[in-house]
């Protein structure tokens, strides 16, 4: 298959994931600064989702520019990036409407996490059938910045569900950050 067909569906399918994170949020009931502020949490946690989002689907792009032809199990591993990806609305609408309590945050946390495992395992096949000298392999090195935002979702679990919500969806927070400077190590590997 045309790599283009995957890149074009997945496009399509980030794009209804933001639009449905954004119907979340309801007009408040009222004109007053105070009704706005009632939809703080709500906004707080889709401006976190809608970086998260905007940050797998840029970091997708470019991963796909490595991609020569896409295989039946780079489809797969899509789809199940994507499924994970598409539970994002829900996890957002949940924590912000329940003001980042302990459960909410701590499957909010699993999401991203199962987020970034899926990623790693469709970046892990693409390198698989292009081979460990291809554009993407070089590109991806040791990742560090992978690794260290998977130890910091799996660490944001138990500190959401012992009572520390606060801290791990800072925990959360930061790891948006580092990431929304953008990953320019594929873009470097295919200019080489």
């Amino acid at each position: 298959m045309n790599k283009n067909r995957l890149e074009a569906f997945s496009d399509g399918v980030i794009a209804i994931i933001i639009t449905i994170m954004v119907l979340e949020l309801k007009v408040p009931h009222g004109d007053s600064w105070a009704a706005l502020t009632t939809l703080g949490p709500v906004f707080l946690s889709y401006v976190l989702s809608f970086i998260n989002v905007g940050i797998y689907w840029n970091n997708h792009h470019h991963m796909l520019h490595a991609v020569n032809k896409a295989s039946g199990r780079m489809l797969l591993a899509n789809m199940h990036f994507l499924f994970w990806l598409s539970l994002m609305p829900f996890t957002t609408g949940w924590m912000g409407e329940n003001h980042f309590a302990a459960l909410p945050v701590a499957v909010y946390a699993f999401d991203l996490l199962m987020c970034a495992v899926a990623y790693i395992a469709l970046q892990s096949q693409i390198i698989r059938e292009h081979g460990e000298g291809s554009v993407l392999a070089q590109a991806v090195g040791s990742d560090v910045k992978g690794k260290a935002s998977l130890a910091s979702y799996i660490v944001a679990i138990p500190l959401a569900l012992g009572g520390y919500s606060w801290l791990a969806g800072a925990l959360l927070m930061a790891v948006s950050l580092i990431w929304f400077i953008p990953d320019r190590r594929i873009e470097k590997a295919l200019a080489h």
